[in-house]
């Protein structure tokens, strides 16, 4: 029966259409906080794609202007859309409160050596430049993995997740030559609990994307006001 829930999950976090359907319903969700403020406003995507807003429909939406910032400089081909190179953890180039809305979707997850400081310099960030934020991560506890497709892999000892990424490929990571390169992949990623999410975003609604009675993932969004989920 375990094995059976099991395949279940995987056959679900592998689909492109279950993916989708927590898009577009963690969107109506934004539009309708969106709804509530004042045009032209300002985004800031942190970590984000321009097709990812295209396929949301915001490639022609009036009075928004999408600022995307990544480490890379991506291309971006609408007029509403502009791109910077920049790091999220350190977004000294933007005053306090620049911009109408600070927007992170499956980014806070990923960090460099310093792990939950780096996760806690970027929510910092993102709440000091946007008068609101509004940011989804995966559930640490959801059983499987989203990353490296493996049930309770994050919660596995890092020797054996080394071993595993040593001898397989898994999810979307190939697999690694040797235990360095596999213990630095792991540790790239971070997923967060409802309790970190509450620490690092004090201010802040947390909404919880259920598949079936599992948690998938969380979104947390401040600053609002009037406007609740």
């Amino acid at each position: 029966m375990v094995g059976n829930i099991l395949r279940i999950l995987s056959d679900c976090d592998k689909s492109s259409s279950l993916a989708n359907k927590f898009r577009k319903k963690r969107f109506v969700l934004f539009r309708r906080l969106l709804a509530s403020v004042p045009r032209p406003l300002t985004i800031l995507d942190v970590g984000g794609t321009e097709i990812f807003w295209q396929n949301m429909g915001f490639d022609s939406v009036e009075g928004v202007e999408i600022l995307i910032l990544n480490l890379d400089n991506i291309e971006v081909h609408h007029s509403n859309f502009r791109s910077m190179v920049g790091d999220a953890r350190d977004m000294r180039q933007f005053r306090d409160k620049e911009f109408d809305v600070v927007f992170s979707n499956s980014v806070i997850q990923y960090v460099e050596s310093n792990a939950y400081n780096d996760q806690r310099s970027m929510a910092s960030e993102m709440r000091r430049v946007g008068l609101r934020y509004f940011v989804q991560t995966p559930n640490k506890y959801f059983p499987l993995e989203p990353h490296f497709l493996v049930p309770f892999f994050q919660l596995l000892p890092l020797s054996v997740r080394v071993w595993l990424l040593t001898h397989f490929n898994l999810g979307e990571h190939k697999k690694k030559s040797n235990a360095i390169e596999a213990k630095e992949e792991i540790n790239s990623i971070r997923l967060l609990t409802k309790k970190e999410l509450v620490d690092l975003f004090p201010d802040g609604v947390i909404v919880k994307e259920r598949l079936g009675f599992l948690i998938k993932s969380f979104i947390v969004y401040g600053g609002w006001n009037s406007v609740q989920g």
